[in-house]
């Protein structure tokens, strides 16, 4: 596909043609290390971090309506499973600055990892926010809405 630019064009519509066009182009699979998410506290999450012991994922956003009580949520997961399993929330594409004014206050006690392109989300087919995710060495044990009681998914799954 070739593209022509008028140079009387202003440098924004230019820019937008752009973009456009790298939104059409095909998207390949998604390999093992396509998502590093940012950490909002440092670090990162990648996928070599799920491939050992039990990581328990709470994939949520400030939008949703559901995720309102999102961080009571996580912190009563983390303070019932942390011991036994990693613990994360995953935002799911918001940038920074609107996460932690969602958080501002609330002192989330798991670690927080920001899902901006939605690699993390789209990988592993987080279909409904607030979701929990479960993943025991690499593998998927749970994909579904967070329910309102997750002790009934999770336990069963830790033993």
């Amino acid at each position: 596909m070739r593209l022509h630019f008028d140079r009387r064009l202003p440098g924004r519509a230019v820019a937008l043609a752009m973009a456009l066009a790298l939104l059409c182009a095909p998207v390949a699979p998604l390999s093992a290390q396509d998502f590093a998410l940012q950490g909002l506290r440092g670090g990162r999450l990648v996928e070599s971090d799920l491939a050992r012991g039990t990581t328990i994922c709470i994939v949520w956003a400030s939008w949703s309506p559901r995720s309102r009580g999102v961080a009571e949520r996580v912190n009563g997961i983390a303070g019932r499973w942390g011991g036994r399993a990693r613990v994360v929330a995953v935002n799911f594409q918001e940038d920074r600055q609107t996460v932690e004014r969602f958080l501002d206050g609330k002192g989330v006690s798991a670690d927080v990892f920001l899902d901006e392109s939605g690699a993390f989300s789209k990988k592993y087919s987080v279909a409904t926010l607030p979701g929990l995710l479960v993943v025991k060495d690499g593998t998927v044990a749970y994909r579904g809405k967070l329910p309102d009681d997750p002790d009934s998914v999770i336990a069963p799954l830790l033993g």
